[in-house]
């Protein structure tokens, strides 16, 4: 017989749930507490070793030994090596005596650590005057949504607080685009290309797609090349032959490799980006030898929020890339002109928009519309683009539920599985925001995603001052 505490949704069960989350919770302030406590100690390491050189009128080489032998105090504590401790020192100094404002915030419970690291990681990139400004704003961000979140929307503020604009600091960063190897353990290694932002979103994108075109068609293919019984491993080793350009298997190796493909998303992805770099097409391509097979004929996708200022070269900060990461103004403006799916939203702030249809399918102009409004999946915390999520209904289309903005947001595949096959239960408010309610009860607001980028217009100028009246005619 089940037990009781096992069955969702029953008494025991919950209670023994509840008690979970208020053990996690009551964990999570203690951590925080002794992470504070430990920043501010070695906060205090930094200040000691600062002060002991000015005790002394110094050199910067007195005072870097005295950093030294601290750091090596400290670290035979905390078991770690005096380097490791010494960046640490620093990074303790920049958040407790530069961002004080946020320690606070973090301290009462009002964020967590990781919206501090993603406050000062961002902020210091601002000249150190501007710090207080810019943290004020950030913590108030940050009180509504998760780091991962917000982290985008922080770039974008920094970048727009800057004295220098972001084209011009674009510009230089990208002059260090490179590509390296890391070698690792086992015969693998890290290739990494520093990229921009965009460009390296779109690889990632078209590799994802092309990964899912290959799992998804898997049985297809299977069934397409009867009695193929060989291992994967053994057919792989034909991609390393590289020295005539292609690489690819033959038609039974192609067989073997269809017929016994196991492999995860992350290996077909690896797969498929070896594939593309050494021979320039997916070796499971079965019509790469045309002019476009299925997956060479797969392109990547982002999605791109885009200030009409910045359209027209009115202004030269940052674009918002699905909520992720700033892009500079002169890609923006070539993704936007290059595109066949570019269509102007037009939202009336007074009236709002009431776009509904009669049928299920939601029309391509109002899923447009989503997509700009939601940005990302609207389960809390979750930022897979909507271009990668599902329009959802929050209430069931077929209990009745209708196909208009009101009812729709975007969830990815994970979370709206979760919506149909688990207690968490959805409601749609007014203005597009989400209240989720947990099997405990508990309610969490999910609020549309403001715009990272800003769209208000520059306010008007003042009127004209009035000539002074002259005499009164006779």
């Amino acid at each position: 017989m089940t037990d009781a505490a096992e069955t969702p949704g029953g008494e025991d069960y919950l209670a023994t749930l509840a008690g979970v989350v208020a053990d996690v919770d009551s964990a999570a302030r203690r951590i925080a507490a002794a992470q504070i406590e430990e920043l501010r100690a070695l906060a205090a390491a930094g200040r000691l070793a600062e002060a002991q050189t000015a005790q002394r009128n110094a050199r910067v080489q007195v005072h870097d030994m005295a950093l030294r032998s601290i750091a090596a105090e400290v670290g035979g504590v905390m078991r770690v090596t005096d380097r490791t401790v010494q960046r640490r020192i620093g990074e303790a100094r920049t958040l407790i005596e530069g961002f004080p404002a946020t320690v606070e915030a973090w301290e009462h419970g009002r964020i967590v650590r990781g919206h501090a690291i993603a406050i000062v990681e961002t902020g210091t990139s601002l000249p150190a005057e501007m710090w207080s400004e810019f943290e004020q704003v950030a913590i108030t961000r940050c009180e509504r949504d998760t780091p991962n979140r917000v982290r985008g929307e922080l770039e974008i503020l920094a970048h727009r607080m800057h004295p220098r604009s972001f084209a011009e600091r674009h510009e230089e960063a990208a002059a260090g685009r490179c590509v390296r190897i890391v070698p690792g353990r086992d015969g693998m290694s890290d290739v990494i290309a520093t990229l921009p932002t965009v460009v390296a979103e779109g690889i990632h994108d078209r590799l994802t797609q092309q990964a899912r075109a290959i799992i998804d068609t898997r049985d297809e293919r299977a069934a397409a090349h009867d009695g193929a019984g060989a291992a994967f491993g053994e057919a792989a080793a034909t991609r390393a032959e590289v020295g005539d350009g292609h690489g690819d298997a033959d038609s039974e190796d192609a067989a073997a490799i269809v017929a016994t493909d196991n492999r995860s998303t992350d290996q077909v992805r690896a797969d498929v980006f070896a594939d593309l770099l050494l021979a320039g097409t997916p070796a499971l391509d079965d019509t790469r030898d045309t002019t476009a097979g299925p997956l060479g004929a797969i392109r990547a996708r982002v999605q791109i929020l885009i200030p009409a200022a910045t359209l027209t070269g009115e202004d030269d900060g940052p674009s918002d890339l699905a909520g992720r990461s700033p892009i500079d103004p002169a890609t923006a403006r070539s993704l936007a002109g290059g595109t066949g799916v570019w269509e102007r939203l037009f939202h009336d702030p007074t009236t709002g928009v009431t776009v509904a249809t009669d049928s299920y399918r939601v029309p391509s102009g109002m899923r447009r519309f989503l997509q700009a409004r939601d940005q990302h999946c609207r389960f809390p915390g979750c930022r897979t683009a909507a271009i990668r999520c599902e329009v959802d209904h929050t209430h069931d289309h077929a209990l009745g539920g209708r196909t208009e903005l009101t009812n729709l947001a975007h969830l990815c595949q994970r979370h709206h599985s979760m919506k149909q096959f688990t207690a968490w239960r959805v409601r749609q408010l007014k203005g597009g925001v989400l209240e989720w309610t947990s099997p405990l009860g508990r309610t969490y607001r999910e609020d549309a995603p403001t715009p990272a980028v800003a769209f208000t217009p520059a306010a008007p100028p003042p009127p004209a001052p009035r000539a002074p009246a002259g005499p009164a005619p006779f």
